[in-house]
C-alpha cells in the first residue's frame, strides 16, 4: 500500500489483525477487520466493550503495530510511515490526556509546541480553540476544576491543535451526563463542518444514530455490519413487537413463528420479540392468538428498528444488555 496523501479514503485497512500472547494462550483483538472511511465523514466504531474498538483505533493511531493486515491512514501506511500518520491526525484517548495542575491554555499551548508551532502561534491558537470550545472564562483556571464535560472538550482541543485532517475520539462521551454528552455531540458535528474527518468509538446506540454518518458495527473482534445508520435499521424490514408472556415466552414463540405476518420470532431477555411486517395489523392479531390460547401479555411495545435490533440481529444478542 503505497502513500498517495490526499487520493482516497482518508482511512483503509485490509485484512487487519492483532493478536496478544498471554498465559491462556493467544487472543485475537482484532479478527481481519476490513474498512473504508471518506475524508469528511463522523465515522462510527459502535460496539460492546472488548469488542476490539480501541485495539483498532490504537493501531490506526500507530500505537500498536498490527500483527497482520495493512492498514493505510491519510494516505500513509501505519506500519512504514508512522511519522507521516502521526503528524496528520489527532488522537484523544479515553482517559484523555490533560493535567490537573495545568490550565487548559498551558495545555494547549504545550501541545501546539510539541507540533512545532512558536510559541506566539500555538497561544494564538489556543485561543480559537478555548472560544471554540467554550472555553475561553476557564482558560486560566487548572484543570482539576473543570467539570466532566469541560475536561473532555479540552481533550478533544488539544488533539486538534495542530488543525490534524483526521481526528480520533475513544469513546468520547463515557461518564458524561446527558447534557454534557449533547454539548460535545454538537463540538463534534461543528469539526465535521470544518472539513476535520472524525473516527470515534462508543458503545452508545443513540451516540452512533445521531452523530455517525457512517458506522461499522463491530462484536468479537469482526466486523459484523457497516452503512449509514439508516441503511443498516432499513435491512430489518417491517416493525419490531415486543411482547411480555409472564415466563411463556417459548409456547409463545412457537405460536406466533407460524404466522404468515411474523418475519421472525425470538426470546431476549425474557422478552418476546417478534419482526413484523405491519405493526398496526400485527398487535391485534397478535392479542387474538394469545386470548385464544389464556395467554395474556404482561407488556407490547411497537417500535421501528432501531441500531440494538440491528446488532440483536447480526450477533443474537443485544447491545444495550452487553454494553451493562
Amino acid at each position: 500500500m503505497s502513500a498517495q496523501p490526499g487520493a482516497g479514503p482518508v482511512i483503509e485497512t485490509v485484512g487487519l489483525r492483532r493478536t496478544f500472547k498471554g498465559r491462556g494462550g493467544t487472543v485475537e483483538a482484532v479478527a481481519g477487520v476490513d474498512l473504508s472511511v471518506a475524508a469528511g465523514d463522523i465515522f462510527g466504531f459502535l460496539g460492546p466493550n472488548g469488542a476490539g474498538k480501541t485495539t483498532t483505533l490504537r493501531i490506526l493511531a500507530t500505537l500498536l503495530p498490527p500483527t497482520a493486515g495493512t492498514a493505510c491512514v491519510a494516505g500513509f501506511d501505519v506500519a512504514r510511515e508512522a511519522r507521516e500518520v502521526r503528524t496528520r491526525i489527532g488522537y484523544v484517548a479515553q482517559s484523555g490526556g490533560s493535567y490537573r495542575e495545568s490550565t487548559g491554555r498551558e495545555e494547549l499551548v504545550i501541545q501546539g509546541r510539541l507540533f512545532g508551532m512558536s510559541k506566539a502561534d500555538a497561544g494564538v491558537r489556543a485561543v480559537e480553540i478555548l472560544e471554540a470550545l467554550d472555553l475561553a472564562e476557564a482558560a486560566d483556571r487548572t484543570c482539576a476544576t473543570y467539570s466532566g464535560g469541560m475536561r473532555r472538550r479540552l481533550n478533544i482541543g488539544i488533539g486538534m491543535v495542530h488543525r490534524p485532517a483526521l481526528l480520533f475520539l475513544d469513546e468520547p462521551t463515557t461518564g458524561l451526563d446527558p447534557q454534557a454528552r449533547a454539548r460535545l455531540w454538537e463540538e463534534i458535528r461543528k469539526l465535521r463542518e470544518t472539513g476535520t474527518t472524525v473516527f470515534l468509538t462508543t458503545h452508545y446506540l443513540e451516540e452512533a444514530d445521531a452523530l455517525c454518518d457512517r458506522l461499522a458495527i463491530i462484536d468479537h473482534s469482526r466486523i459484523v455490519a457497516e452503512g449509514s445508520p439508516t441503511e443498516l435499521k432499513h435491512e430489518i424490514s417491517g416493525d419490531v413487537l415486543t411482547i411480555g408472556v409472564n415466563g411463556h415466552g417459548d409456547e409463545v414463540v412457537k405460536l406466533l413463528a407460524a404466522q404468515p405476518f411474523v418475519r421472525e420470532a425470538g426470546m431476549e431477555d425474557g422478552l418476546v420479540r417478534l419482526f413484523v411486517d405491519r405493526g398496526e395489523e400485527a398487535v391485534p392479531a397478535v392479542l387474538r392468538l394469545l386470548d385464544a390460547k389464556g395467554l395474556a401479555p404482561s407488556t407490547m411495545n411497537l417500535h421501528r428498528p432501531s441500531l440494538d435490533d440491528v446488532f440483536l440481529k447480526k450477533t443474537g444478542r443485544s447491545l444495550r444488555e452487553s454494553a451493562a
